[in-house]
């Protein structure tokens, strides 16, 4: 159902990048051995092959080449030494670029149903795999790894619109800086010159001021797996998940306030209570109660995990410019019984564990890099009483539907990489970006019983809070 047109490298201009590195942090380092982030826009635009041919392809070509002007790290690669440089701790990777350093650029043409695939009902997961970019081959040289950064696909649907697939390393940046990169790019392909974005003066930060321990560092390149990083690895790509489908959820304003309060009415006491807490606790609680009623029950003793990402870049003492490019997220994790989850108050009892979660990661300004260890632990590390874990890809603080490259916002955005370890997907709406849009990805069974217990549960929070 996919042919590709065309595999092209896009560079920056010639002589504007040359050589240059990026030292990486410990907030980089700990996604060393995370697999690919894939997102998928797409676009309604009712025109011939042609026209894509002779107008939409050359202004991607051109924007994005400026773009990485100014953005180098996307294009790219990092460097993984496979020696240990005569120690027995593994020399840190870095990302490099050299002269003539490019991104892959796939243009492609689908048959698929384009309207099927920017539906909110359930669809296949497998069906949006050929729409992204696989990260291409990892180059090997003496000592080291050049494993590449980023790509992009263009997909063309005849006379109903395209898609734009980005494949990205998780150590290249966090949702904030590909933010910027796409904001640039946009405002690249809109106007078809960088002035405004010069005009502005909102081009990224390279500078570390993160100070911590040299011993961050070790703990993280001594982490489990890194050794896998050697002359036979390839980043990994998409499998084929036949029984997964995914589905976008949309919660309202209205519905959100409307379970604040009722968790006001029934959690007086609790400290902390967000538009995103509530939501992803209404989400989890569902989750949990999908398993149960296709009988996948858990025992009273496990536990499921729930962790979501703050944005530090304020939070840090001293702060960090918000446009410092790179990671700099840390997890605030809740922890609870499925069992409980699963019950009558199953949604209460996840507010009140994520509520005290997040208030004590966002409160503790030190606490990231005093407890950098549990970092990796949370997001990495499974112990035996944790069944289950679920992660949230994206940020409802970041307008991801104001992703325009000219021809007005997209008609529909999924984030694949959701498939790969059970995340769900949290963004501001399209119709408004005070309203949240969920996607998910399960088995088919289960994704129908999520289905009428979120629907359910919206009426039961209409007449609760009456």
């Amino acid at each position: 159902m996919l042919t590709v047109l065309e595999d092209c490298r896009i560079s920056p201009p010639p002589a504007t990048v040359g050589e240059r590195t990026l030292p990486l942090t410990f907030f980089d380092i700990m996604w060393l051995l995370h697999f690919p982030i894939h997102q998928l826009f797409f676009y309604e635009l009712p025109h011939p092959k042609p026209h894509f041919i002779q107008t939409i392809v050359p202004i991607i070509r051109h924007s994005l080449s400026i773009t990485l002007q100014h953005y180098f790290p996307f294009a790219s690669n990092l460097i993984v030494f496979t020696d240990s440089n005569h120690s027995n701790v593994p020399k840190k990777p870095e990302i490099r670029h050299v002269e003539g350093d490019s991104v892959v650029l796939r243009i492609a043409e689908s048959g698929l149903d384009f309207d099927d695939l920017v539906g909110n009902h359930p669809r296949a997961c497998d069906k949006f795999y050929p729409l992204v970019p696989p990260l291409g081959r990892v180059a090997k040289v003496s000592n080291f790894l050049a494993i590449p950064l980023f790509a992009v696909q263009v997909t063309f649907f005849e006379n109903r619109g395209i898609s734009i697939g980005i494949t990205n390393h998780h150590v290249l940046c966090d949702a904030s800086t590909k933010y910027d990169f796409l904001k640039a790019w946009t405002s690249m392909a809109r106007h078809g010159t960088d002035e405004l974005l010069l005009a502005k003066g909102c081009l990224p930060s390279y500078d570390r001021p993160i100070k911590y321990p040299d011993s961050l560092d070790e703990i993280f390149m001594n982490q489990r797996g890194v050794e896998t990083l050697n002359q036979e690895f390839q980043p990994p790509e998409l499998v084929d998940l036949p029984s997964k489908v995914r589905a976008t959820f949309i919660l309202t304003k209205e519905k959100i306030n409307l379970f604040k309060k009722w968790v006001l009415a029934e959690l007086p006491t609790l400290g902390y209570i967000s538009s995103f807490s509530v939501a992803c606790a209404y989400i989890w609680s569902c989750i949990a109660k999908s398993r149960t009623e296709i009988h996948e029950r858990k025992s009273e003793d496990e536990l499921e995990r729930f962790v979501c990402q703050a944005n530090l870049r304020s939070r840090m003492d001293p702060p960090v410019p918000e446009t410092y490019f790179g990671n700099c997220v840390g997890p605030c994790t809740a922890i609870t019984k499925s069992m409980m989850l699963s019950g009558n108050k199953g949604f209460l009892i996840a507010v009140e564990s994520l509520g005290k979660a997040i208030s004590e990661t966002v409160k503790n300004k030190e606490g990231v890099l005093k407890k950098a260890e549990l970092c990796y632990e949370m997001l990495f590390i499974t112990p035996e009483k944790i069944s289950t874990k679920i992660g949230v890809a994206g940020t409802p603080k970041l307008k991801i539907y104001d992703v325009d490259f000219g021809w007005g916002k997209p008609k529909k955005y999924e984030t694949i990489s959701i498939d790969c370890n059970g995340s769900i997907s949290l963004n501001a709406g399209k119709e408004s970006p005070e309203d949240f849009e969920i996607g998910l990805s399960l088995p088919a069974k289960q994704m129908d019983a999520f289905v009428t217990i979120f629907n359910n549960g919206l009426d039961d929070s209409f007449s609760l809070s009456n």
